[in-house]
């Protein structure tokens, strides 16, 4: 278990052989049966789709998820891919993807270890390494720059719980343009410590720390900081705010819509979806109904766990 506020359970009297089975007739002849696909992958937990990928490599002697790639098309197969990788191997995947080939995904990037647990960016790395034989850090450094590189860097690296250094360099000015401040204080501290840092900020400075990032920051630097700062207040209504943002408007950021119904499905998507009701007054299930089509939109609701 991931977690326990999930919308993916584990299923009773699980049977790998019938999914397979399942599977099997999902991809033969002309078409696929995505509906069963959809059925089979949304209603297991990760731990009994690495099963099912393991007894289907032992009897077909095939990889289910090349045979499902060959397949699938478009954003369902994307899904798809996700649901077929454990937790940190999907990290690693997605980062992988954000940073090679032209250009950067940012967001990616920013979603990922900006929310990610030191235990969770620890195995990341191991799993980055070893999936792909390359230094994490080595990629981030060669596609990034500048303080946004470095806090992105910070991020890879463990927290300290150390709670005998300097809480807070009172005076908004002195703060507000010291990049290296931020970053040595996000980046480095742990949750508890921070919460106080936040509080005493608001004290001495008068407004909050997110409102000061915004006034002295811009861009990519202002977005990674702004992350780090939701995920420490509350980590769900940031991911909630996340998937508003994806949807909201002309067309649909469908890398962040996948990348968190996937990665927080078995997590904590119960509470990501009471915090899109509460900030926004719809429901998250409304919204991908609503932004969303055919096949995909089903995988998607099926993740989302219906309307309530």
């Amino acid at each position: 278990m991931l977690g326990s506020r999930g919308t993916i359970t584990e299923a009773a009297g699980f049977n790998p052989d019938a999914d397979i089975h399942k599977l099997r007739e999902a991809m033969k002849g002309v078409g696929t049966n995505e509906a069963v696909i959809t059925e089979v992958l949304t209603r297991r937990t990760i731990a009994q789709r690495q099963r099912i990928k393991e007894v289907y490599k032992q009897t077909i002697g095939k990889n289910l998820l090349d045979d499902l790639k060959s397949e699938l098309s478009g954003n369902f197969e994307k899904v798809v891919v996700g649901l077929l990788m454990t937790a940190p191997v999907y990290d690693a995947y997605e980062l992988r993807n954000a940073i090679k080939g032209a250009g950067t995904e940012e967001a990616c990037l920013i979603d990922i270890l900006a929310s990610r647990t030191n235990a969770e960016i620890k195995t990341i790395n191991e799993v980055y390494r070893k999936e792909y034989d390359r230094s994490l850090e080595e990629d981030i450094c060669g596609d990034t720059s500048g303080y946004f590189q470095r806090v992105l860097v910070s991020l890879l690296t463990v927290r300290t719980k150390s709670m005998d250094l300097e809480i807070y360099e009172a005076g908004e000015a002195r703060w507000g343009t010291d990049e290296v401040k931020f970053l040595t204080v996000l980046c480095v501290r742990n949750r508890k410590h921070l919460l106080r840092v936040f509080d005493d900020y608001k004290k001495v400075s008068g407004r909050d720390i997110e409102d000061s990032i915004k006034r002295e920051m811009s861009g990519s630097l202002e977005e990674v900081f702004l992350a780090i700062v939701k995920c420490i207040r509350n980590k769900t209504e940031f991911f909630a705010e996340r998937l508003y943002k994806s949807m909201k408007g002309l067309g649909t950021t469908d890398s962040i819509l996948i990348r968190i119904m996937v990665s927080r499905a078995e997590i904590d998507m119960q509470d990501i979806k009471a915090a899109f009701l509460k900030l926004y007054g719809k429901t998250l299930h409304s919204f991908i109904k609503g932004d969303t089509s055919g096949d995909y939109r089903k995988i998607l609701l099926e993740l989302c766990g219906g309307e309530k």
